[in-house]
Protein backbone atom coordinates (compact mmCIF):
# COMPACT_ATOMS: atom_id res chain seq x y z
CA UNK A 1 0.00 0.00 0.00
CA UNK A 2 1.42 3.11 -0.95
CA UNK A 3 1.31 6.05 1.47
CA UNK A 4 -1.07 9.08 0.52
CA UNK A 5 0.45 12.12 -0.86
CA UNK A 6 -2.74 14.41 0.39
CA UNK A 7 -1.52 15.41 3.92
CA UNK A 8 1.51 15.58 5.92
CA UNK A 9 2.08 14.18 9.17
CA UNK A 10 2.31 16.45 12.09
CA UNK A 11 6.03 17.46 12.59
CA UNK A 12 6.96 17.02 9.14
CA UNK A 13 9.82 18.62 7.80
CA UNK A 14 8.96 21.64 5.35
CA UNK A 15 10.69 22.12 2.29
CA UNK A 16 9.90 20.76 -1.59
CA UNK A 17 6.54 18.26 -1.64
CA UNK A 18 7.51 15.27 -0.50
CA UNK A 19 10.98 15.63 -0.54
CA UNK A 20 11.20 13.20 2.08
CA UNK A 21 8.96 10.68 1.28
CA UNK A 22 10.05 7.20 -0.07
CA UNK A 23 10.18 6.92 -3.38
CA UNK A 24 8.47 3.78 -4.05
CA UNK A 25 9.26 3.21 -7.48
CA UNK A 26 13.33 3.69 -6.61
CA UNK A 27 12.52 1.40 -3.49
CA UNK A 28 10.97 -1.39 -5.88
CA UNK A 29 14.11 -0.86 -8.23
CA UNK A 30 16.98 -1.33 -6.04
CA UNK A 31 15.69 -4.18 -4.08
CA UNK A 32 17.09 -7.46 -4.47
CA UNK A 33 15.47 -10.28 -6.24
CA UNK A 34 14.25 -12.00 -3.16
CA UNK A 35 13.55 -8.45 -0.95
CA UNK A 36 11.66 -7.46 -4.43
CA UNK A 37 8.85 -10.06 -3.59
CA UNK A 38 8.26 -8.89 -0.31
CA UNK A 39 5.03 -7.34 0.40
CA UNK A 40 5.47 -3.35 1.80
CA UNK A 41 3.28 -1.35 3.00
CA UNK A 42 3.61 2.54 3.82
CA UNK A 43 1.35 4.58 6.03
CA UNK A 44 1.33 7.87 6.60
CA UNK A 45 0.91 6.82 10.66
CA UNK A 46 0.33 4.51 13.25
CA UNK A 47 0.76 4.02 16.79
CA UNK A 48 3.56 0.88 16.49
CA UNK A 49 4.44 -0.98 13.36
CA UNK A 50 5.73 -3.74 15.50
CA UNK A 51 2.39 -3.66 17.15
CA UNK A 52 0.45 -3.95 13.58
CA UNK A 53 1.95 -6.65 12.99
CA UNK A 54 2.42 -8.86 16.29
CA UNK A 55 -1.62 -8.45 16.15
CA UNK A 56 -1.61 -9.68 12.63
CA UNK A 57 1.29 -12.74 13.13
CA UNK A 58 -0.67 -13.70 16.04
CA UNK A 59 -3.42 -14.59 14.24
CA UNK A 60 -1.82 -16.78 11.83
CA UNK A 61 -1.27 -20.97 12.08
CA UNK A 62 1.66 -21.87 14.63
CA UNK A 63 3.37 -24.14 11.56
CA UNK A 64 6.69 -23.01 9.56
CA UNK A 65 5.04 -22.44 6.36
CA UNK A 66 2.37 -19.62 7.78
CA UNK A 67 3.67 -16.97 6.34
CA UNK A 68 5.22 -17.24 2.94
CA UNK A 69 7.07 -14.28 2.81
CA UNK A 70 8.03 -11.42 5.65
CA UNK A 71 5.84 -8.76 5.40
CA UNK A 72 7.35 -5.13 5.71
CA UNK A 73 5.35 -2.33 7.00
CA UNK A 74 7.19 1.33 7.05
CA UNK A 75 5.52 4.34 8.66
CA UNK A 76 6.16 7.95 8.78
CA UNK A 77 5.04 8.76 12.47
CA UNK A 78 4.84 6.37 14.78
CA UNK A 79 2.54 7.46 18.01
CA UNK A 80 3.25 4.98 20.31
CA UNK A 81 6.82 4.22 18.73
CA UNK A 82 8.97 1.89 21.49
CA UNK A 83 12.69 1.17 21.61
CA UNK A 84 14.12 -1.81 24.23
CA UNK A 85 12.95 -1.81 28.11
CA UNK A 86 9.96 -0.02 26.88
CA UNK A 87 11.60 3.48 26.22
CA UNK A 88 10.06 6.15 23.92
CA UNK A 89 11.68 6.33 20.13
CA UNK A 90 11.49 10.11 19.59
CA UNK A 91 11.72 10.77 15.77
CA UNK A 92 10.59 13.05 13.54
CA UNK A 93 8.60 12.25 10.33
CA UNK A 94 10.96 12.36 7.44
CA UNK A 95 14.18 11.96 9.71
CA UNK A 96 13.52 8.59 10.73
CA UNK A 97 13.17 5.68 8.95
CA UNK A 98 10.79 3.42 11.24
CA UNK A 99 9.27 -0.01 9.86
CA UNK A 100 9.38 -3.61 11.23
CA UNK A 101 9.32 -7.02 9.84
CA UNK A 102 6.96 -9.43 9.98
CA UNK A 103 8.29 -13.31 9.46
CA UNK A 104 8.26 -17.17 10.79
CA UNK A 105 11.52 -18.55 11.24
CA UNK A 106 11.67 -22.47 11.39
CA UNK A 107 13.46 -22.67 15.07
CA UNK A 108 12.14 -22.37 18.24
CA UNK A 109 12.15 -20.14 20.96
CA UNK A 110 15.56 -21.12 22.90
CA UNK A 111 16.98 -20.98 18.79
CA UNK A 112 16.35 -17.40 18.59
CA UNK A 113 19.17 -16.85 20.56
CA UNK A 114 21.29 -14.10 18.83
CA UNK A 115 18.73 -12.74 16.09
CA UNK A 116 19.07 -8.55 16.93
CA UNK A 117 22.90 -9.45 16.91
CA UNK A 118 22.05 -11.09 13.96
CA UNK A 119 19.73 -8.22 12.41
CA UNK A 120 22.31 -5.51 13.51
CA UNK A 121 25.07 -7.37 11.53
CA UNK A 122 23.19 -6.35 8.46
CA UNK A 123 21.92 -3.35 9.74
CA UNK A 124 25.98 -2.33 9.12
CA UNK A 125 26.27 -4.30 6.06
CA UNK A 126 23.22 -2.71 4.57
CA UNK A 127 24.50 0.66 5.53
CA UNK A 128 27.93 0.34 4.95
CA UNK A 129 26.71 -0.43 1.30
CA UNK A 130 25.92 3.03 0.66
CA UNK A 131 28.46 6.20 -0.32
CA UNK A 132 29.11 6.90 3.33
CA UNK A 133 31.93 8.54 4.00
CA UNK A 134 34.18 6.24 6.85
CA UNK A 135 32.22 2.99 6.57
CA UNK A 136 34.35 1.73 9.24
CA UNK A 137 32.85 3.90 11.33
CA UNK A 138 29.19 2.33 11.44
CA UNK A 139 29.71 -0.05 14.40
CA UNK A 140 28.09 -2.18 17.07
CA UNK A 141 27.32 -1.96 20.43
CA UNK A 142 25.36 -4.79 22.32
CA UNK A 143 23.17 -5.98 22.50
CA UNK A 144 20.82 -3.93 19.64
CA UNK A 145 22.37 -0.86 18.57
CA UNK A 146 23.92 0.72 14.95
CA UNK A 147 26.60 3.06 16.34
CA UNK A 148 28.04 5.99 13.75
CA UNK A 149 31.32 7.66 15.03
CA UNK A 150 30.27 6.31 19.06
CA UNK A 151 26.86 7.80 18.74
CA UNK A 152 23.45 5.33 18.04
CA UNK A 153 22.37 5.49 14.51
CA UNK A 154 19.64 2.50 14.87
CA UNK A 155 18.23 0.59 17.30
CA UNK A 156 15.99 -2.75 16.88
CA UNK A 157 13.26 -4.77 18.50
CA UNK A 158 12.77 -8.03 18.22
CA UNK A 159 8.95 -9.35 19.77
CA UNK A 160 8.23 -12.49 19.75
CA UNK A 161 4.31 -13.62 18.67
CA UNK A 162 4.53 -17.23 19.00
CA UNK A 163 6.87 -19.84 19.41
CA UNK A 164 6.31 -24.25 18.86
CA UNK A 165 8.92 -27.00 18.70
CA UNK A 166 9.46 -26.20 14.97
CA UNK A 167 8.72 -22.66 13.94
CA UNK A 168 8.42 -18.90 15.90
CA UNK A 169 6.79 -16.20 14.73
CA UNK A 170 8.93 -12.69 15.34
CA UNK A 171 8.84 -9.41 14.50
CA UNK A 172 11.93 -6.99 14.04
CA UNK A 173 11.85 -3.21 14.84
CA UNK A 174 13.87 -1.41 13.17
CA UNK A 175 14.46 2.37 13.37
CA UNK A 176 17.19 4.27 11.76
CA UNK A 177 17.88 8.08 12.22
CA UNK A 178 18.24 9.13 8.72
CA UNK A 179 18.61 13.34 8.58
CA UNK A 180 17.93 16.02 11.52
CA UNK A 181 20.72 15.24 14.14
CA UNK A 182 20.84 18.55 15.57
CA UNK A 183 17.69 18.80 16.14
CA UNK A 184 17.46 15.22 17.66
CA UNK A 185 20.31 15.40 19.88
CA UNK A 186 18.45 19.25 21.21
CA UNK A 187 15.32 17.61 21.53
CA UNK A 188 16.36 14.62 23.43
CA UNK A 189 19.07 16.51 25.62
CA UNK A 190 16.36 18.27 26.64
CA UNK A 191 13.75 15.46 28.00
CA UNK A 192 16.61 13.82 29.34
CA UNK A 193 18.14 16.95 31.44
CA UNK A 194 17.24 16.07 34.45
CA UNK A 195 18.27 12.32 34.51
CA UNK A 196 22.14 11.38 35.56
CA UNK A 197 24.13 10.27 33.18
CA UNK A 198 24.17 6.42 33.22
CA UNK A 199 20.32 6.81 32.31
CA UNK A 200 20.69 8.94 29.33
CA UNK A 201 21.67 6.31 26.93
CA UNK A 202 24.05 6.83 23.81
CA UNK A 203 23.77 10.37 22.40
CA UNK A 204 22.01 10.13 19.23
CA UNK A 205 22.99 10.97 15.31
CA UNK A 206 21.74 10.50 12.03
CA UNK A 207 22.81 8.76 8.90
CA UNK A 208 23.68 12.50 7.04
CA UNK A 209 26.77 12.75 9.21
CA UNK A 210 28.38 10.45 7.15
CA UNK A 211 26.19 10.96 3.74
CA UNK A 212 24.86 14.39 2.88
CA UNK A 213 21.72 13.81 0.63
CA UNK A 214 20.80 10.27 2.78
CA UNK A 215 17.61 9.71 2.40
CA UNK A 216 14.58 7.39 3.34
CA UNK A 217 14.07 5.89 -0.13
CA UNK A 218 17.91 4.51 -0.08
CA UNK A 219 18.10 3.75 3.22
CA UNK A 220 14.90 1.33 3.40
CA UNK A 221 16.11 -0.38 0.14
CA UNK A 222 19.80 -0.87 1.61
CA UNK A 223 18.77 -2.42 4.79
CA UNK A 224 15.85 -4.69 3.34
CA UNK A 225 18.65 -6.12 0.79
CA UNK A 226 20.77 -6.95 3.50
CA UNK A 227 17.90 -8.45 6.14
CA UNK A 228 16.82 -10.87 2.92
CA UNK A 229 20.17 -12.78 3.32
CA UNK A 230 20.37 -12.33 6.90
CA UNK A 231 17.68 -13.57 7.79
CA UNK A 232 17.78 -16.59 5.61
CA UNK A 233 21.31 -17.57 6.66
CA UNK A 234 19.64 -17.33 10.29
CA UNK A 235 16.91 -19.85 9.99
CA UNK A 236 19.06 -22.42 8.64
CA UNK A 237 22.33 -21.71 11.10
CA UNK A 238 21.43 -19.39 13.75
CA UNK A 239 23.67 -17.14 15.25
CA UNK A 240 27.03 -19.13 15.04
CA UNK A 241 27.88 -17.76 11.45
CA UNK A 242 27.41 -14.22 12.35
CA UNK A 243 29.69 -14.07 15.65
CA UNK A 244 32.99 -13.19 13.72
CA UNK A 245 31.38 -10.35 11.77
CA UNK A 246 29.42 -8.95 14.55
CA UNK A 247 32.69 -9.32 16.36
CA UNK A 248 34.80 -7.39 12.99
CA UNK A 249 32.02 -4.96 13.53
CA UNK A 250 32.13 -4.46 17.91
CA UNK A 251 32.52 -0.47 18.49
CA UNK A 252 33.52 -0.74 22.12
CA UNK A 253 35.89 -3.81 21.58
CA UNK A 254 39.25 -3.77 24.02
CA UNK A 255 38.10 -0.59 25.39
CA UNK A 256 36.27 -0.92 29.28
CA UNK A 257 32.63 -0.88 30.01
CA UNK A 258 30.13 -1.16 32.45
CA UNK A 259 26.97 -2.94 32.73
CA UNK A 260 23.98 -1.19 34.31
CA UNK A 261 20.90 -2.36 35.48
CA UNK A 262 18.02 0.18 36.18
CA UNK A 263 20.74 2.74 36.28
CA UNK A 264 23.31 0.62 38.90
CA UNK A 265 26.07 -0.70 37.93
CA UNK A 266 26.57 -4.47 38.56
CA UNK A 267 29.76 -5.00 36.74
CA UNK A 268 33.25 -3.70 35.03
CA UNK A 269 35.41 -5.18 32.51
CA UNK A 270 37.02 -5.43 29.32
CA UNK A 271 34.56 -6.35 26.21
CA UNK A 272 36.27 -9.11 24.38
CA UNK A 273 33.33 -9.86 21.85
CA UNK A 274 30.62 -11.86 21.45
CA UNK A 275 29.89 -15.92 22.02
CA UNK A 276 28.53 -18.35 19.28
CA UNK A 277 25.12 -17.64 20.97
CA UNK A 278 25.19 -13.67 21.06
CA UNK A 279 26.18 -13.68 24.56
CA UNK A 280 28.80 -10.66 25.70
CA UNK A 281 32.17 -11.51 26.42
CA UNK A 282 33.55 -9.61 29.36
CA UNK A 283 37.19 -9.88 31.18
CA UNK A 284 36.33 -8.89 34.53
CA UNK A 285 38.87 -8.72 37.79
CA UNK A 286 37.71 -12.29 38.23
CA UNK A 287 37.99 -13.87 34.55
CA UNK A 288 36.27 -13.85 31.82
CA UNK A 289 31.94 -13.52 32.04
CA UNK A 290 29.68 -14.30 29.71
CA UNK A 291 26.30 -12.22 29.63
CA UNK A 292 23.08 -12.68 28.37
CA UNK A 293 21.32 -10.34 26.96
CA UNK A 294 18.20 -8.65 29.46
CA UNK A 295 17.58 -5.61 30.84
CA UNK A 296 20.71 -4.30 31.22
CA UNK A 297 22.69 -1.80 29.60
CA UNK A 298 25.85 -1.44 28.06
CA UNK A 299 27.85 1.57 28.80
CA UNK A 300 31.43 2.74 28.00
CA UNK A 301 33.20 3.31 31.67
CA UNK A 302 34.46 6.62 30.86
CA UNK A 303 30.85 8.01 29.92
CA UNK A 304 28.91 5.89 33.17
CA UNK A 305 31.25 7.86 35.42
Amino acid sequence: MKASKSSLPPGAPAGPADDWRIDRDRAVALFGAHAHDWPIEIVEETGSTNADLMARVKALPRRSNALPRPIVRVAYLQTAGRGRRGRNWYAEPGNALLFSVACVLPRPLEELAGLSLAVGVALVDGLRSLPVAGPGQIALKWPNDVLLEGDKLAGILIETAWSTDYASAVVIGIGTNVRGADELAAKLGALNADLPPQARGTAPTALSRALPNANLTDTLAAELNALEAALKRFAADGFEPFQPRWNACHAYAGREVVLLEQGVEITRGVAAGVDASGQLLLDTATGREAIATGDVSLRLADAAA
